[in-house]
């Protein structure tokens, strides 16, 4: 009912057509899809929140920049006592900054790197020491901190794969397990920051894609163990976003690619050659660019997931698009989907 009714508008918009044939090239099947530049307004309308937040303690990982830094301000101004992880508190960091210079009790930096057990134990006890009532415990998680990367399997070296897992996808395990006594004890929430890319794999974004794969695994797992304890778990899977999220300048795509090509096994250099190389890096760069700026909905999809009575258990900010690829990709056989998308 919920897929006919997402839908339904499609009909009525202008898209294109992509004809498959069978081996004698005869049309079989027309299906119906939208390029990249497709933006229309999907916003998604949400039930009434229904708890309040005035004074609950919710922490955010990866508040420098991007999502976090903006989720820190929002639910500030939504009533929250926010504390707001960041890894570069200590070297003095733009976003920090100008978080702190709101001067408010309710919203407080604190130095967190989800790499660093010592860092996580100390933040757990530094948010603990704050709490009004320890015993009453804290309201939210939102794990956020995040990085990303690009290249094809064998253009990406295991020291990536690792470092890229050790963020986003071991980074949320033990931030999750070291919070949860205290997220117990509050009957609270968790939500974690997927990406469509956790529903979808995508050519070229392979470390990524295990990551968030393994994230949304985590996290399906931790709502079944936490809902007889009455903790909430929600998924928020972004679609692109990467313009808002200063994960990708040009200068670091390129950096990145450069890097990429001269540690590269000569044998792999010779195969594919530099311009099938070349070619891959400026498919990433048309992608980078043609993400929204606009991440309001990726916050209100977060908001919903700590205030509600009944959060969703997947929240998907994305526009038509990248929302109808991800329902072919996932709900219709592999055949099809790599045809309409890969091949």
């Amino acid at each position: 009912m919920m897929l006919a009714a997402r839908l339904r508008p499609l009909s009525q918009l202008p898209g294109k057509t992509l004809s498959i044939c069978d081996r004698n090239n005869v049309r079989r099947h027309t299906l119906l899809f939208y390029p990249d530049s497709f933006t229309a307004n999907t916003r998604r309308t949400y039930a009434s929140e229904a708890n309040e937040a005035s004074g609950k303690a919710v922490l955010i990982t990866g508040c420098d920049s991007g999502f976090g830094f903006s989720l820190a301000k929002h639910l500030h101004s939504k009533g929250f006592l926010v504390f707001a992880g960041c890894l570069m508190k200590d070297k003095g960091d733009a976003g920090v900054k100008e978080l702190d210079s709101l001067k408010s009790d309710r919203l407080r930096t604190v130095q967190l790197n989800v790499c660093n057990s010592e860092e996580i134990e100390k933040a757990v006890e530094t948010i603990r020491s704050s709490l009004k009532d320890p015993e009453k415990g804290m309201w939210g998680l939102v794990n956020n901190a995040g990085i990303s990367t690009f290249g094809e399997v064998e253009f990406t070296s295991m020291e990536t794969y690792k470092e890229v897992a050790e963020v986003n996808l071991w980074g949320t395990v033990r931030t999750t397990k070291s919070f949860l006594p205290l997220l117990r004890r509050a009957k609270g929430r968790v939500v974690n920051i997927s990406s469509m890319l956790g529903r979808m794999a995508n050519p070229a974004r392979s470390p990524y894609c295990i990551t968030k794969f393994g994230v949304e695994a985590f996290s399906d797992c931790l709502r079944y163990e936490m809902h007889p304890l009455g903790v909430k778990v929600s998924v928020v899977e972004p679609g692109n976003f990467i313009a808002a999220t200063s994960l990708y300048s040009p200068e670091r795509i390129q950096a990145i690619a450069k890097k990429m090509w001269d540690e590269l096994p000569e044998v792999v250099r010779k195969d594919y050659g530099k311009k099938y190389f070349d070619e891959k890096i400026a498919k990433m760069e048309t992608y980078c660019n043609s993400g929204s700026t606009d991440t309001s909905s990726v916050i209100d999809a977060v908001t919903h997931a700590l205030t509600a009575a009944t959060p969703y258990t997947r929240y998907h900010p994305m526009d038509y698009y990248w929302w109808l690829r991800m329902q072919i990709m996932t709900h219709l056989p592999g055949a099809i989907s790599d045809k309409i998308y890969i091949h």
